[in-house]
């Protein structure tokens, strides 16, 4: 997503002109009670005075935010640290000493001045072309001529509608002005209350290494699970086909009959066997899935569920192997959770190529209330997810429908 764009003119030009408003709004306002506030705070009682300040400053700010994002098309993400849960003064301390709260305190005052500049420079842009526009209207009457050279005398309506061509020919240079007015505002904004370069690396850097510290978490509960299923399902059934087969070998001479008895149950028990490694392989990472690709991977797994399932596949070319494998068992859990929780009867499933990867959408016309639960299914989701820096986010009203959707980056 872009996080700037262009403006639209009008909307930056109310913008524009609006801000002499609001800047003389809060310079007065935060000039006030800071003043107020350092002066008494010899006596205490200036501390919830600056307090009240700090979070008046914090509330014009992300109120500016929202009005940039609005009129100027400009995204600015909130740059503020994680507040403590200590006492109320370390809490008041660490919203003191934010550097960015004291970058929202020096923007909200440098509104005033940037405020007059662009007030100034919009109705200069604007004023310019519309006296140009409406100089025929009041030439006749005006006591005087205007004399261009020896060539153009401007007394008359007639000769003054070049004028007003001009002016219309200056609106659409007037519209770019304030446009490129808007963007170096947006500009300003996002410099002054978004978070910089070195926030947004130590806010990267956490989220990567909780990124990482889930996707251990989720290969090591991957691990365990594996060597349950080994220990309590494939491993059992082969200890009793060796001992089947143990004691069909004894009684091969004595007893062919109970010989042949036991090695049926040891045939029988040997299938089961293969079947559960079979499953325990498709749950690691299905073999349909590494040789078709994930239309064929995805038919086959909605073909299994007994709702109805509408399925629509585009991610050519073939995205990674890994990010294939999250697609898969994102919409294997989804379509598992509908079966059992939901009492849904249909789900439609969209896996779609997208410009940062691979977008996977699961609707479905259940009762709704899924969440990510720790431990749970779809938090398991999550964490698979997360091992390759994707992210998951459900949307379950209760009554439904209920959406699950994960963004599984990867470069195309």
């Amino acid at each position: 997503m872009d996080i700037m764009r262009k403006p639209n003119a009008l909307a930056a030009g109310f913008y524009l002109l609006t801000n002499l408003v609001t800047g003389i709004f809060w310079f007065t306002l935060i000039v006030v009670l800071t003043v107020v506030g350092f002066a008494t705070s010899i006596i205490w009682v200036g501390l919830p005075i600056l307090w009240s300040a700090m979070a008046v400053v914090r509330g014009g700010a992300t109120m500016e935010r929202a009005w940039v994002r609005a009129a100027l098309r400009t995204d600015i993400p909130r740059p503020y640290r994680e507040p403590p849960t200590g006492t109320l003064w370390q809490r008041f301390r660490a919203q003191f000493t934010d550097p960015a709260t004291w970058r929202d305190f020096g923007y909200l005052l440098l509104l005033l001045p940037v405020g007059i500049l662009e007030f100034v420079s919009v109705v200069a842009m604007w004023s310019v072309a519309a006296a140009f526009i409406v100089v025929p209207f009041w030439i006749g009457s005006a006591p005087f001529a205007v004399i261009v050279g020896d060539f153009w005398t401007i007394d008359s309506f007639a000769s003054a509608l070049p004028v007003s061509l001009i002016g219309l020919a200056l609106i659409p240079f007037a519209a770019l002005g304030t446009r490129w007015l808007g963007s170096v505002h947006g500009k300003f904004a996002r410099g002054m209350l978004g978070p910089t370069r070195a926030d947004a690396l130590a806010i990267e850097a956490e989220r990567l290494s909780s990124s990482r510290a889930r996707g251990v978490e989720a290969a090591e509960a991957e691990r365990r699970r594996i060597e349950r299923d080994l220990h309590d399902g494939a491993q059992q059934r082969l200890v009793a086909v060796a001992m089947g087969l143990g004691r069909a070998k004894s009684k091969m001479d004595t007893d062919p009959e109970g010989a042949a008895e036991l090695i049926a149950e040891a045939h029988a028990d040997a299938k089961l066997a293969i079947k559960e490694l079979r499953d325990l392989a498709r749950g690691i990472y299905p073999s349909v899935l590494g040789d078709r690709g994930l239309d064929a991977a995805l038919s086959a797994l909605a073909a299994r569920v007994p709702i109805e399932v509408e399925l629509q596949v585009d991610v050519e070319p073939r995205p990674p192997t890994s990010v294939e494998s999250a697609a898969y068992f994102t919409v294997g859990e989804a379509l598992t959770n509908i079966t059992k929780h939901s009492n849904g009867t249909k789900a439609t499933v969209r896996v779609n190529r997208v410009d940062t990867g691979v977008l996977v959408e699961v609707t479905d016309n259940g009762q709704g209330g899924a969440e990510l639960r720790p431990g749970g299914g779809l938090a398991g989701l999550a964490d698979r997810a997360a091992t390759i820096d994707g992210v998951v986010v459900v949307v379950s009203p209760a009554g439904g429908p209920t959406v699950i959707r994960a963004e599984l980056p990867c470069a195309w």
